[in-house]
């Protein structure tokens, strides 16, 4: 997915669609931003157009493509497991390079979809370079055997020390491998985004 500026796309979406964003630089950006605003009357946001932003939000945060998002929300809403939102959350949250991501081992989505295309990623002891592969309840998700001296994972120690995974995966680092233990859970709470106006969005 070709992605373009992204302070400029962290600004209108909101920091939590990339890593990059949520800095104390971006943060102060953002600021003096809102306060110019603020001394401007700003136009109230239409209906379709609060829909579009958290499709986009949806999107970037994800890393998918316009034609991958679509065929996800079809899943979704053909689905009679449970409502679309949730089946949508866990069609995003079960692809391999958001796992990988949700363990710990690389920093961002974008350095994880590259750990996985580049064959340092192995899902019950079988190579795969497919970033949107689904993984499900029990695989097991290994740094390949060749890749472990890599400069990817040199600091990984370093970064699991500070990094808590979601309860539904979990890493062990002497294994180097980890499992997915359940299904993750659609909280809009918790979520910098709502999928709801996102399937209304596609409704149309």
């Amino acid at each position: 997915m070709k992605v373009g500026p992204k302070y400029k796309i962290g600004k209108r979406l909101g920091a939590s669609v990339f890593e990059k964003c949520q800095t104390q630089k971006f943060m102060l950006s953002e600021a003096r931003t809102a306060n110019r605003i603020g001394k401007r009357r700003k136009a109230p946001r239409s209906d379709y157009g609060k829909q579009f932003l958290e499709k986009q939000k949806v999107r970037y945060t994800y890393g998918v493509s316009e034609k991958q998002f679509k065929n996800y929300i079809k899943l979704a809403t053909l689905s009679k497991v449970s409502n679309p939102s949730e089946t949508l959350f866990r069609l995003l949250e079960n692809r391999l390079d958001n796992v990988v991501y949700r363990m710990g081992l690389p920093s961002t989505r974008r350095a994880s979809r590259q750990m996985v295309s580049h064959g340092h990623i192995m899902v019950n002891g079988r190579k795969v370079t497919i970033p949107s592969y689904q993984v499900s309840t029990g695989d097991v998700i290994a740094i390949r055997s060749g890749s472990k001296q890599s400069a990817l994972f040199v600091d990984l120690p370093t970064k699991l020390k500070d990094h808590k995974s979601p309860a539904w995966v979990a890493y062990d680092e002497e294994k180097s491998a980890g499992k997915v233990a359940g299904l993750p859970t659609y909280q809009k709470s918790e979520l910098a985004f709502d999928l709801s106006p996102v399937l209304e969005f596609y409704s149309r």
